[in-house]
């Protein structure tokens, strides 16, 4: 377990001490390693391991990648190239990993610089805790080709880490993380100054996209690479200058705050899109100090557009820049066309099951809050003038509680379940409907308008369920009442039915449309705005909770509820069958104009509030459940842009750091790995004899 102990660089202080305490806190953290994490590691390691040699298992190269490699990634490294992390982990060079050798492997993940650490490590052949010219040399040209693009080391800028060749400089870990962070730019800019052959300051666009392909291939898509040569049209010359190439890579470098402030500034669009001069003023806002020039704007806005700067974008054109892994939509298609075609059976089972979401979600809001709904409906009914049946609702809940018992809570409440699945499914399915058509594709917004539209045309359309429903349900619930005080024979839903014929059934209907149509246009439009303005569903890849869910919904009914209840009572009272001595109604005006002359403009909002406390936590029940159900068991595929901000962290630091020491190795050369993989240990091709610095610190 030498690996174990850390090795002593020649930038350290006091190295003998440095040894001394750097051992023990490495041989504590892998002692003191919790048991569970050791069972972990056992777990992982026993499951891979496939070479049995004297009875002990070893893990060869490809069940070591299975074993360390990332199961989701938002990048392009492909799986084989975790094998280049083999020879770190092999510290015996024997060529197999024996379950001590892993233990120390996961256990150098843990640490917080793992990633150069390990990379250090790749690079420090001799495991001498330095890095001296001919191993970085050598360790280099064993990973590249002899296509790529010659590296010149005898170039200032590595001599400024290692020394002269006759010096004695070589590279300790502090030194080394740097020289790698700015290894890529010195590969740049060696790079360009080779292809431009004749020293005018410009290459063309087959030789741009190689120099990209060498450092940064592999964190760009396929779309942006293909169009690498494109860049040439952001000038008249048809070529690329050295500023446009540096541009492009300090886009690149800053990809993760690229996209924080596309995802930013797109979500505080009005329209959901932006210009370059939005990207700059939304960068100039959350920063210090300028982050990005109006060339590497225009680098960004050039590529999103595919050539046309001008118009305004979405998030989702930026996709192709984002996502490493981006594929174009049609190709998605293609690629899923090898699959079996679903049947019509499934389609029609899809369609219906979708319909009957609606009625389901509706079933249960409905159920939760019906005793509040029958309180409402009493409180609301016509009086004898001069006569106030209830003082308010918790007396009209106590009387029919001391008139019927508790089941006089659920009078009427089989005809309700029965009526309320076409409602809530013709409601909502119109209501998705309507905003799917109106929707921006690319932005997922839709004008306020549209919004209104959308919940009006959904609560114009339910009537035709909820007029039929609410007379025989209201009249079904008066029945109870009567009966104790009147003695009158109570009768069933089928004799109501019959009773009131076809048209009988629609008496009210025009105060049933005064009410639904605004109900659900502002229902409609305030939980949208609630769930994306207050609680920022979909910002960042956000899915709102279970309670934010709730919330939303439950808050949007209030408005909707409370400014709609005179509608509601005028409604009712056109429903209610009048007795001897009660007000009658000839028509919405006229039932307008007696409610306000006779009992008051107050009276047109009577059960006001335990409207407002049925219908907040019926709606908000039921978008409840509609949304749940929407997931199962066909979730819709909205079109969103995922990357390593968004994605879930499902993989464990420790293949996450993995996997960021690949990307300090790839930016080497973007073929780092595959190479060396040709070579038999050390991996290390041997250059020529050099003078070169010593190992002495």
């Amino acid at each position: 377990m030498t690996r174990a102990i850390s090795t002593v660089h020649c930038d350290a202080d006091a190295a003998s001490s440095s040894l001394t305490g750097s051992a023990l806190k490495s041989v504590r953290s892998v002692v003191a390693a919790p048991e569970n994490e050791m069972k972990r590691w056992r777990r992982i390691f026993e499951t891979n391991a496939k070479v049995v040699i004297d009875g002990e298992k070893y893990l060869d190269p490809d069940s070591f990648v299975n074993a360390i490699a990332p199961k989701s990634d938002s990048t392009k490294i492909g799986r084989a190239q975790f094998a280049i992390l083999f020879r770190v982990a092999d510290s015996s060079k024997r060529g197999l990993v024996s379950w001590d050798d892993f233990t120390v492997f996961e256990t150098l993940l843990k640490r917080p610089d793992a990633d150069y650490w390990i990379a250090f490590q790749y690079f420090d052949v001799d495991s001498s805790g330095t890095i001296t010219f001919d191993e970085f040399k050598n360790v280099f040209l064993a990973n590249v080709g002899p296509s790529a693009i010659p590296f010149d080391f005898d170039c200032d800028w590595v001599k400024l880490y290692l020394g002269r060749k006759n010096g004695t400089h070589v590279l300790g870990y502090n030194e080394f993380t740097q020289l790698m962070k700015g290894l890529q730019g010195e590969r740049l800019r060696q790079a360009f100054k080779y292809l431009d052959k004749d020293q005018d300051g410009f290459i063309r666009p087959e030789e741009f996209k190689q120099i990209i392909l060498e450092i940064a291939g592999h964190k760009l898509s396929d779309a942006v690479i293909e169009r690498l040569p494109t860049l040439c049209t952001l000038t008249p010359s048809g070529r690329i200058s050295y500023s446009e190439v540096v541009a492009f890579q300090n886009v690149i470098r800053e990809m993760d705050m690229v996209e924080r402030i596309l995802r930013e500034a797109t979500a505080k669009s009005k329209d959901g899109r932006i210009d370059q001069s939005d990207f700059l003023n939304h960068s100039a806002a959350i920063s210090r100090y300028a982050l990005f020039t109006p060339m590497e704007a225009s680098i960004i806005f050039h590529f999103a557009g595919r050539g046309s700067r001008e118009k305004r974008l979405a998030l989702l054109d930026f996709a192709q820049l984002l996502d490493p892994q981006w594929r174009a939509p049609h190709d998605v298609l293609e690629a899923n066309e090898v699959r079996p075609k679903a049947s019509l059976l499934q389609g029609v089972l899809k369609s219906a099951y979708g319909f009957v979401q609606g009625g389901i979600a509706g079933a249960l809001g409905a159920t939760i809050v019906y005793p509040i709904d029958m309180g409402k409906m009493q409180n609301q009914r016509t009086t004898v003038v001069g006569q106030m049946l209830y003082k308010n609702s918790i007396d009209c809940a106590q009387k029919i509680f001391r008139n019927e018992g508790l089941m006089g809570f659920y009078r009427g409440l089989g005809p309700q379940l029965i009526g309320v699945a076409p409602e809530k499914a013709i409601k909502l399915t119109v209501n998705d409907l309507v905003r799917g058509r109106a929707m921006d594709p690319e932005t997922g917004r839709i004008k306020l308008g549209w919004e209104l539209m959308a919940g009006g045309m959904a609560g114009g359309c339910q009537v035709i369920f909820t007029n039929p429903l609410e007379i025989v349900k209201i009249r079904l619930q008066i029945q109870g009442e009567a009966a104790k005080l009147e003695g009158a024979v109570k009768h069933g839903a089928a004799h109501i039915v019959r009773q009131l014929g076809v048209l009988g059934l629609y008496k009210g209907a025009s105060a049933c449309l005064l009410r639904d149509i605004p109900f659900s246009a502002i229902y409609f439009t305030a939980y949208s705005h609630l769930k994306k303005d207050v609680f920022h569903e979909g910002y960042n890849g956000k899915q709102l909770s279970f309670l934010e869910t709730l919330g939303a919904a439950g808050i949007a009914g209030m408005p909707a509820a409370y400014l709609t209840t005179p509608a509601d009572v005028v409604k009712t009272r056109l429903q209610v069958e009048a007795r001897q001595g009660q007000t009658h109604y000839k028509g919405l005006t006229d039932a307008f104009v007696k409610i306000n002359k006779e009992e008051g403009f107050k009276a047109l909002f009577k059960g006001g509030p335990a409207r407002v406390l049925r219908s907040s936590p019926q709606f908000g029940f039921t978008l409840l459940a509609y949304e749940y159900l929407q997931k199962y068991p066909w979730q819709a595929n909205k079109p969103e842009v995922k990357t390593a901000l968004t994605t879930p962290k499902r993989d464990e630091m420790s293949q996450i750091r993995a996997r960021n020491a690949l990307k300090i190795l790839l930016d080497v050369h973007g073929d780092f790995g595959r190479r060396a993989a040709n070579f038999s240990h050390p991996l290390v091709k041997q250059a020529p004899p050099t003078a070169s610095p010593s190992k002495s610190a």
